[in-house]
């Protein structure tokens, strides 16, 4: 059905003619961000520390944006609703392209929504559940956007509405993990998108929101999050073995927080940022499942939560998210992280 709504029907004429933001105009937008000339400069000329791998300053959102849902597909990022211009149901969706250093928006989400969990697969970003109002009113929304095509697919909504949640993609399906509806959840459900399909498998041990997910070695970890608010964060982790259907006790965070990115990078497991009452977190620590150990890596230079962490390459992008706990202020930093492949 076509919309009737002017203000959708302007923002995808807007995804036709896209506005790119490159380095030119970098350093004006870097103050919007937060971000001096002169820190900036120091960060680009500072040199890596042994094994803690270092950040690169990338072309800034083109507008601050927070509770984001963030995924890769095709060598390009997506960046998906949230809150941003005095909105918290915004249907954004920017694209990025690390080769050219640019951004673009393309055809916005079916409608605005914030804590959305999304993932790339076989050429297309999956949407799954999210807020239509701040961080409250959870919906079982599912849909999925063809960047080849510029445009959006509904598909079978989830079993249970929620935001926050996490989502992963294994072995061709999504498993969506915890999340909250009026409470946290341990709620674990699969998505096959060669049927559209629903199954549930075992639940998360101890339900909570706004943690990190993500897969290495053929299984899904499910790390920090909190209860209910961030006045109960968690250094929580648990593992998945899809063959069993069972989760196991790891080695916890070493630092208790929620609303964390998350991301795999060299054979080991990144976890940034996050937020907490009175504050945000710089946090950077990584997991290697081998020794099933953590180590405190290089700090992000931008403390932030409510992003996500796209890979390309050998390196993990965190674009946007909040500057503050809660929603208050958005960011347009969009910054790298890259590790020696010696230090992997």
């Amino acid at each position: 059905m076509r919309s009737t709504d002017p203000n959708e029907r302007r923002a995808t004429h807007r995804s036709a003619r896209p506005a790119r933001i490159s380095r030119r105009v970098f350093i004006a937008c870097a103050a919007g961000a937060g971000w001096s000339t002169a820190a900036l400069a120091a960060a680009a000329r500072a040199p890596a520390q042994p094994g803690d791998g270092r950040w690169l300053f990338k072309a800034p959102l083109p507008v601050g944006r927070s509770e984001v849902g963030v995924a890769t597909v095709n060598g390009k990022i997506y960046v998906l609703g949230g809150y941003a211009a005095g909105r918290v149901d915004q249907p954004m969706n920017h694209e990025y392209d690390p080769a050219a250093d640019a951004w673009r928006e393309v055809a916005p989400m079916p409608r605005g929504l914030n804590h959305v969990a999304v993932a790339g697969f076989r050429g297309r970003v999956y949407l799954f559940g999210g807020f239509a109002e701040q961080n409250r009113n959870a919906v079982a929304d599912a849909s999925a956007y063809d960047p080849g095509q510029n445009r959006w697919t509904s598909l079978r909504p989830l079993l249970s509405p929620r935001g926050a949640a996490g989502v992963v993609e294994l072995d061709g399906r999504f498993h969506i993990v915890g999340g909250r509806d009026q409470f946290s959840v341990g709620v674990h459900e699969v998505y096959d998108p060669a049927t559209d399909g629903w199954s549930e498998r075992a639940a998360l041990p101890r339900g909570r929101d706004h943690l990190g997910l993500a897969v290495i070695a053929g299984r899904i970890h499910a790390i920090g999050g909190r209860f209910n608010t961030f006045d109960f964060n968690t250094d929580l982790h648990d593992v998945y073995d899809s063959r069993t259907d069972s989760w196991q006790p790891r080695a916890p965070l070493p630092t208790k927080r929620s609303g964390v990115a998350a991301g795999v990078l060299g054979g080991r497991i990144f976890v940034f940022g996050g937020e907490r009452a009175g504050g945000v977190f710089a946090e950077n620590e990584a997991y290697h499942p081998g020794t099933d150990t953590w180590a405190e890596m290089a700090p992000m230079p931008t403390p932030r939560h409510g992003t996500g962490a796209a890979v390309i390459e050998n390196a993990l992008y965190i674009p946007g998210g909040g500057p503050v706990n809660g929603g208050s202020r958005q960011s347009m930093a969009n910054e790298a992280f890259t590790v020696s492949r010696e230090g992997s």
